[in-house]
C-alpha cells in the first residue's frame, strides 16, 4: 500500500492511499474451527492493481460520508471501509467529520481481496492523516475484526496467513514476476464455496511437508513457489464453473509458470517471468469483451 501526500501528516487535511490486490499463491482449507469458521494456511503476494482512498478530514459536519464510483458498491455503514474509519475513530476517541472517496479498479467478489485491503487502506490513512502513531500490530488487530484478510495487508507483499488469518509472518520471494488477472465478469459468494467445500469433501487433508517447509524461512524463490502453488477451492468452483477451468488452461497453454484461482474466486491468475509473455498472453483474452483482464507486477517492495 502506497501513501501520497505532499505534506507531513501532521498538517495534511487529506491523503490518498492506493490498496493493492492480493493473490493466494497457496491457499489450503483445513480444520473447521469452533467459531465457525476455518482455519487456513495460505501464500498471499500483492499485486499492482490498486483502488485508491482519498480521505479528507471536513470542518462542515462530524460523521462519515463515503462515495465510490462503483454504484454497485454500497456506500453505507455496512461498507468495510466505512466500518474501518469508524472504528479508527472509536478506537481513537476522536469525533472528526470525514469524507471518503473511492475509486475502485480491483473487481468485487473475484477472490481479490480488494474490500480487505480498502479497509486496511483506510486505517492505514487516517494513521498518518490523524497522526495517531499506532504500531502496525495495532493497526492489524483493528483490521482482524473486519476480515479475516485484512491483516495480512500489513505485512504486504507476500506473507503467509493461518488460522483465520489472523497469523500473518511476512516472507521475501526473490525477484518479481508479471501477473494476468484473468476475471469471468461475474462474482462468486465466499459463503457459498466454502458450503460447497464442506460438502463435497469427504475429510481434511493435513498441511503439507512442502507448505510446512515454506513457513520455515523467510525468503522463497519463484521455483519453490510454484511447487506448491494449490488452491483447495479449485475442484468444486470449477465443477460448478467451468469457465474458469478452461481459463485457468488457456493461461498455461500460453506460457504461464502457474495459474490458479485466487481465494474462492472467481478471478483466475496465471504468472509469467516476464511482461513480453504476459502481455502476448493477454491478447487472447482481450478479444472477449465479457471478460476483466489485468496484466500487472507483482509488488516487490511495500511502502507505507
Amino acid at each position: 500500500m502506497t501513501n501520497s501526500a505532499s505534506r507531513s501528516a501532521a498538517l495534511s487535511t487529506s491523503i490518498t492511499v492506493f490498496a493493492p490486490a492480493k493473490i493466494n499463491l497457496v491457499l489450503r482449507i483445513l480444520d473447521s474451527r469452533p467459531d465457525g469458521y476455518h482455519n487456513l494456511w495460505s501464500l498471499m503476494q500483492t499485486v499492482q492493481l490498486e483502488d485508491a482512498l482519498e480521505l479528507s478530514l471536513s470542518d462542515n459536519h462530524s460523521t462519515i460520508t463515503l462515495r465510490c464510483d462503483e454504484p454497485s458498491l454500497k456506500t453505507d455503514a455496512s461498507n468495510l471501509v466505512y466500518r474501518a474509519a469508524a472504528g479508527v475513530l472509536e478506537d481513537a476517541g476522536r469525533t472528526v467529520g470525514l469524507d471518503i472517496a473511492l475509486a475502485k479498479r480491483i473487481p468485487m467478489g473475484a477472490g481479490l481481496g480488494g474490500g480487505s485491503s480498502d479497509a486496511a487502506a483506510t486505517i492505514i490513512g487516517l494513521n498518518r492523516l490523524l497522526n495517531l502513531g499506532w504500531s502496525t500490530e495495532k493497526m492489524a488487530y483493528l483490521g482482524q475484526t473486519l476480515g479475516s484478510d485484512v491483516p495480512f495487508f500489513f505485512s504486504a507483499p507476500s506473507a503467509i496467513v493461518e488460522g483465520r488469518g489472523e497469523k500473518v509472518v511476512p516472507v521475501q520471494i526473490k525477484g518479481s514476476r508479471w501477473v494476468i488477472l484473468v476475471n469471468p465478469g461475474f462474482p462468486i459468494e465466499t459463503k457459498w464455496a466454502y458450503q460447497q467445500l464442506s460438502v463435497s469433501r469427504t475429510g481434511v487433508q493435513p498441511l503439507s511437508d512442502v507448505h510446512a517447509g515454506l513457513g520455515k524461512t523467510g525468503e522463497l524463490s519463484w521455483e519453490e513457489v510454484f511447487q506448491a502453488a494449490e488452491n483447495d477451492f479449485e475442484d468444486t468452483v470449477f465443477k460448478a464453473h467451468p469457465v474458469l477451468y478452461k481459463i485457468k488452461q488457456r493461461l498455461l497453454a500460453d506460457g504461464a509458470e502457474t495459474a490458479l484461482l485466487s481465494g474462492s474466486g472467481a478471478t483466475v491468475f496465471g504468472v509469467f517471468r516476464d511482461e513480453t509473455t504476459a502481455r502476448q498472453a493477454e491478447i487472447g483474452f482481450r478479444a472477449e469483451p465479457h471478460l476483466k483482464v489485468h496484466t500487472v507486477s507483482t509488488s516487490s517492495v511495500f511502502r507505507q
